[in-house]
């Protein structure tokens, strides 16, 4: 570990590149089933977290994605629209709406999650315990950091 305290700039440079490149090659897959249905990726965003996070608040929803509500009104409009998406109001707090995946929507999901999770799947399974660990803990720490 002590030749990573030597990270020099070109180094992370890599890194960073190597970041988007898996980022661009993961969502890359499941273009053409987005394209199918008349959706982008921000649409597969919602999607994807909505299936995560079954009945999420709008609120909360804002706050995972960090976009403005008028980006992502859009994008629940399309999802609205093609039947992918439902809403149910708060039992105690009718100004509290939960987005729910419909049948529509969870068959979306799945045609892309099966998609992506080939590549992931044949990654994780080419590398040791040891390395996925690390990996997670270091994407982790990534998420999480503070500039």
């Amino acid at each position: 570990m002590r030749e990573l305290l030597y990270l020099k700039d070109e180094q992370i440079k890599e890194f960073i590149e190597k970041l988007f490149m898996a980022y661009r090659e993961s969502f890359s897959d499941t273009k053409q089933t987005l394209n199918k249905h008349s959706l982008g990726l921000a649409h597969h965003k919602v999607i994807h977290l909505v299936s995560m996070y079954n009945g999420i608040t709008i609120s909360d929803l804002l706050k995972k994605l960090k976009i403005t509500k008028q980006s992502l009104n859009r994008v629940l409009k399309d999802l609205i629209k093609t039947k992918s998406i439902f809403f149910k109001k708060d039992k105690k707090d009718s100004r509290l709406k939960h987005i729910y995946l419909s049948e529509t929507g969870l068959k979306l999901f799945n045609e892309i999650f099966f998609i992506q999770k080939k590549r992931i799947y044949k990654a994780l399974l080419n590398s040791s315990s040891k390395e996925v660990l690390y990996f997670n803990n270091v994407i982790k720490k990534i998420i999480n950091g503070k500039i």
